[in-house]
């Protein structure tokens, strides 16, 4: 089964990471368990099998589109305030946005600079910078964006960082990001004259504009600081001995891409759930272009869905390699069980072939499938948000529980040279932020914030629960139950518990998940094409006995 479906974007690098790991190209178009191709529709997403995996969200556009993370972000900022949302350039649409351009044109004056971009290109192309309202291009539409007229300098060139960001799941939220990247340099001096507009080798940084340039250096070595591409652990060695605290920009970059990455999160959430039958079939590399300004402020420029993974020098390889190595280990692709692969290539029908594979699945009792119900309604239903009553979660897991704190230690300790931004130690500040307040999302954060300075000990606990088999919904005598708590509570409908008898409360757990099923039935989430394709969500019962035993192998796949 260690078959790769190849595609023809299939980045080199790609093919040559799982050609060492002994994965064999399939030549059928379903017989394969992973794949690093094109963007598709969403409802494409269906057809991938619950053993697969795509390189994409369904959805991903909403950020790496130019002008819906404009869109999401700039709403970002009506609802929480610039100060917390200020980092991507003021941006206009066009046609729609043409009085709002034209009115913050008057008020600027000729000396502003304005960048133009087609929405959904990349490696520069199309992209001008102007300062006259008649050089405005008449094709449409277009991102009319600030453009960022004092930037940081060195070696009197401007330049913007490529920065790797890895997200393997939305529900909850993981976000990585890669501890190297590239510098890449615009290959003339900068000016701030506006005669100097036109010259797009000194305003803008793209590698595939300025490697036409007859004065472009490269660099070989990825120690470097030479040629107009550097690596990014380079820059920062550079910055540290010009006196800046290169950590400190690093923090920042951090906390603006997990903003970004929120901004779209409402609508990949839906989408996988929609058209997804399992949150593992997905996983996504993003490229985050950030420039700095002359306060050493960082500001995203754009985020590409598909970054470039060419690598034409011994930088690109060294950094590129690693990285592609790093993500497809942390993916963690899993060997489908044999009975399910034959069941469902014996079929026409992928949706039978997925009943038939959910029906061999271990049910759990009424009485735990209420209690984990019951919890996750309990703790999105508080008007209380305190972090006092949050890590009150941990007090007793759930087998829904374990398996997600499974899931995520184990993907933790096959990060490589990424870093986790999401969840960590401080995520619980970024909860608000959400458009709606996911369970899982609460979860890891605050055993983040209990277990980051002991990781031993909270993957020791998750251990032993394997042991017992809890994750599988397997309980005894022993084992504690979550029931709603007995001091006093306070309802979303201000109705009151205190000191609740054990028929009281369970007359409440009912009608909590009463109420958790028909806001699930009144969602736009929920459609007749997913009651025609069953989800596989983080429910109990949902994964096999032997599935997550493995966890905390701390092996790896891709050499």
């Amino acid at each position: 089964m260690l078959r790769w479906k190849m595609s023809t974007v299939t980045p080199n690098i790609v093919k040559q990471a799982v050609g060492r790991s002994h994965f064999k190209v399939s030549r059928r178009n379903n017989d394969w368990l992973g794949c690093w191709g094109h963007h598709m529709k969403s409802p494409g997403f269906r057809i991938i099998r619950e053993h697969q995996k795509l390189n994409h969200f369904p959805g991903s556009f909403q950020i790496g589109r130019k002008d819906r993370l404009w869109r999401n972000v700039s709403k970002m900022q009506v609802r929480f305030g610039k100060k917390e949302f200020n980092f991507l350039p003021q941006s206009f649409i066009l046609p729609q946005d043409i009085k709002l351009l034209r009115k913050a044109w008057e008020d600027c004056g000729s000396h502003q600079k304005w960048i133009v971009k087609p929405p959904a290109s990349a490696r520069g192309i199309g992209i001008q910078v102007i300062h006259k309202w008649n050089q405005l291009p008449k094709r449409r539409p277009l991102l009319v964006q600030r453009y960022l007229h004092k930037p940081y300098l060195i070696g009197g060139s401007k330049f913007d960082l490529r920065i790797y960001v890895y997200v393997t799941c939305y529900d909850p939220l993981r976000i990585y990001l890669f501890k190297d990247g590239l510098v890449r340099f615009a290959s003339c001096k900068y000016s701030s004259s506006m005669k100097s507009l036109n010259n797009k080798y000194m305003h803008l940084t793209n590698y595939s504009i300025n490697k036409k340039n007859v004065e472009y250096k490269a660099n070989t070595d990825e120690t470097a600081c030479q040629g107009h591409k550097w690596a990014l652990k380079a820059l920062w060695s550079y910055l540290n001995q010009k006196g800046v605290d290169s950590e400190a920009i690093w923090e920042k970059i951090k906390d603006i891409v997990v903003k970004t990455i929120i901004a779209s999160e409402p609508y990949i959430t839906n989408l996988v759930k929609l058209y997804v039958r399992r949150p593992y079939c997905c996983h996504e590399l993003f490229g985050f272009d950030v420039m700095l300004d002359e306060n050493l402020k960082p500001w995203i420029l754009e985020v590409n869905i598909s970054p470039s993974l060419h690598s034409n020098s011994p930088l690109d390889v060294s950094i590129k390699g690693q990285m592609v190595r790093d993500v497809l280990n942390l993916a963690g692709f899993t060997l489908p069980n044999a009975d399910d692969v034959a069941s469902s290539s014996g079929s026409n029908s992928s949706t039978a072939s997925l009943n038939t594979a959910l029906k061999e699945k271990s049910r759990p009792s009424l009485e735990l499938f209420t209690a984990e119900k019951t919890k996750k309604a309990y703790y999105l239903t508080q008007k209380v948000s305190d972090h006092e009553f949050y890590s009150t979660i941990l007090d007793i897991l759930t087998p829904d529980d374990v398996r997600v704190l499974i899931e995520t230690e184990d993907e933790f300790a096959r990060r490589g040279q990424f870093e986790r931004i999401f969840p960590s130690r401080v995520s619980m500040r970024y909860l608000r932020f959400f458009e709606q307040l996911r369970y899982f999302n609460i979860l890891v954060a605050q055993w983040e914030l209990k277990y980051f300075s002991n990781r031993t000990k909270g993957v020791d606990l998750l251990r032993s629960w394997c042991y017992r088999g809890y994750h599988n919904g397997i309980v005894t005598d022993t084992t504690m139950m979550w029931t709603l708590p007995r001091t006093q509570v306070y309802l979303k409908n201000d109705f009151v518990l205190n000191g609740m008898s054990k028929v009281e409360s369970g007359r409440i757990s009912k009608a909590l998940v009463q109420r958790d099923e028909e806001e699930s039935s009144r969602s736009p989430e929920t459609t007749t094409a997913t009651q025609s394709l069953p989800l596989i969500k983080y429910a109990a019962g949902t994964l096999k006995k032997g599935t997550v035993p493995q966890a905390f192998s701390n092996s790896s796949l891709v050499k």
